[in-house]
């Protein structure tokens, strides 16, 4: 007994070390920066410098735009592929290749990934010579440098986590169900309404969280993507970290913005857990 004791202690330290060493206190070194100043003194000033500035609620409400559009069109598109490959459990090697077509994104850098964007969007851009081989257009449309340009991107980025955490739930779902209701005389548009939608609740909240979190958070795709006309929270906290040397000020940006993502995941899982049906 006391071995199993001794190995499951090990087992739980070492994660528990790791995680306060390298995410707790990092998180709070930058919490406690918020509230100095370069003397070292205990202020309020930097969070009256971004809470009293108008620039800085407007970076912040660009952040919020982005990360939910990024969210609603990850979903639109997302859910369909979810759903598609739920259904094909017979076709296993199209199953398969559309996994690994999802995953392999993943193991490439977002910044490679992004000049892979600016090749495409670019005034030269495979888009813009196809457009203007086709006669839509008479010059090159201006694509980059553009919030549609960081919606693109974060869309690219983002799509396989959403993916990811909706199939999920639909391929553990019983297949039983499906069948059932169309026993009972439901068309594929009634059993998809009624029965798949709901089931797969569970997945769209684990996605658009997973999407928004990392997209209100993204620093390399919305830097180069814009090619710094557009400014968003985490490249004003790169800024005043790395280019202005006041990690103070930056500090309190990144509180500001955690804060903020932490308190709307949270009236977000609660307007869910209200709109549940009582059980």
């Amino acid at each position: 007994m006391r071995i199993n004791r001794f190995w499951a202690a090990i087992l739980l330290g070492i994660p528990l070390i790791y995680l306060i060493v390298f995410f707790v206190t990092p998180l709070g070194m930058v919490f406690v920066d918020s509230f100095s100043n370069k003397a070292g003194e205990l202020t309020l000033e930097n969070y009256a410098i971004v809470l009293g500035d108008p620039y800085y609620w407007r970076v912040l409400g660009y952040t919020l735009w982005i990360a939910l559009i990024t969210c609603i069109a990850t979903l639109i598109f997302g859910y369909p592929l979810a759903y598609y490959m739920s259904l094909i459990e017979r076709r296993r090697a199209v199953r398969r290749l559309c996994f690994i077509l999802i995953l392999m994104p993943l193991f490439t850098s977002n910044i490679v990934r992004s000049f892979g964007w600016i090749v495409l969007l670019g005034r030269e851009g495979l888009i813009n010579e196809t457009l203007m081989l086709l006669g839509l257009v008479d010059r090159p449309l201006r694509l980059l440098s553009t919030e549609t340009a960081i919606i693109i991107g974060m869309i690219y980025v983002m799509l396989p986590f959403m993916v990811l955490a909706i199939a999920s739930v639909l391929q553990n779902m019983n297949p039983s169900l499906r069948e059932a209701s169309r026993d009972l005389g439901a068309g594929a548009f009634t059993t998809f309404l009624k029965v798949t939608l709901p089931l797969s609740v569970p997945g769209i909240v684990a996605g658009t969280l997973i999407v928004f979190t990392l997209s209100i958070s993204s620093y390399v795709t919305p830097r180069i993507m814009s090619g710094g006309r557009s400014v968003v929270s985490s490249m004003l906290i790169y800024d005043q970290f790395m280019l202005v040397f006041n990690p103070f000020l930056g500090s309190a940006i990144a509180v500001v913005l955690l804060v903020t993502c932490f308190l709307l995941i949270v009236a977000y899982t609660l307007l869910l857990e209200r709109r549940q049906p009582a059980r």
